[in-house]
């Protein structure tokens, strides 16, 4: 269940098809210490105990090499994939990244996640006007020219703002996709020009994450040079994002809301 198929449209230059694109699957794991939350994090499913396992030490909650702990899978949904997990540690095993962090449910990159949190942030987004899939070729040209850092470094990721003559209104660096998302969202509020914003162009990959800062900004277009996983692809169709993955040149495939799409003729 890493990968599951879906429905697109391909836009090559002035044409597009619709097809089925195969995405990686993108779910929530809730991970208990003793009953109590720790921390959700989002994972293609499979090699769970290890992912958890895993954390653990990274995180500097159970850090004992040659000690196993006993990791109970508490639920799964519909298809089988594991939503949550137990961690029995004796209360003597835990380390400081346990006694002394925040709530790892409260620093997540859009709190707690999951369909509670998705039915309460459900609404409709205003159109702000038909998009054309054939700007994007430009506005990544824009994005790319501006990425000193990267230039630079090879080491970062960028984010930009475009309005709605797909003149750019931000762009950032950073080296995390999320925090340069972070901060042109801030940098506009700062100037006061977040209503101005139509579309969001980001390097490398799509998640869930991005979607909902795009959306929680009102923002209703989103476009990546990379794929959008599954979860991503899922959320936008719920909260009215127009989803844009694999933009290099001027192909693009959309993958939810193509009704801001400009109408291009369509081949089976």
């Amino acid at each position: 269940m890493a990968i599951l198929d879906y429905q697109a449209i391909k836009f090559e230059g002035t044409s597009s098809e619709n097809r089925l694109d195969a995405l990686t699957v993108e779910e929530a794991l809730q991970v208990n210490v003793n009953g109590k939350p720790l921390m959700i994090t989002m994972r293609s499913p499979g090699d769970d105990i290890e992912l958890v396992r895993g954390l653990l030490h990274s995180e500097d909650i159970y850090t004992a090499v040659n000690e196993d702990v006993e990791i109970i899978v508490k639920s799964e949904n519909k298809q089988g994939v594991i939503s949550a997990v137990n961690v029995n540690i004796h209360q003597d095993k835990l380390c400081d990244g346990y006694k002394n962090s925040r709530s790892f449910l409260s620093v997540s990159s859009c709190g707690i996640c999951g369909q509670t949190e998705l039915q309460e942030l459900k609404g409709e987004l205003e159109n702000k006007g038909i998009f054309n899939p054939l700007d994007l070729k430009y506005m990544f040209e824009l994005m790319d020219g501006k990425q000193k850092t990267f230039r630079k470094s090879g080491g970062s990721h960028a984010a930009a703002a475009f309005d709605e003559n797909g003149e750019m209104l931000c762009v950032m660096e950073d080296i995390g996709r999320h925090n340069a998302v972070d901060k042109v969202i801030g940098a506009l509020l700062l100037k006061k020009q977040l209503n101005k914003a139509v579309a969001i162009t980001v390097s490398g990959r799509i998640s869930y994450e991005i979607v909902m800062k795009a959306f929680r900004a009102k923002i209703p277009v989103l476009a990546a040079v990379s794929a959008p996983s599954s979860l991503a692809v899922d959320y936008s169709k719920e909260l009215g994002i127009t989803l844009f993955g694999f933009c290099r040149g001027k192909n693009a495939t959309c993958y939810s809301n193509t009704h801001r799409v400009n109408a291009i003729d369509q081949t089976k």
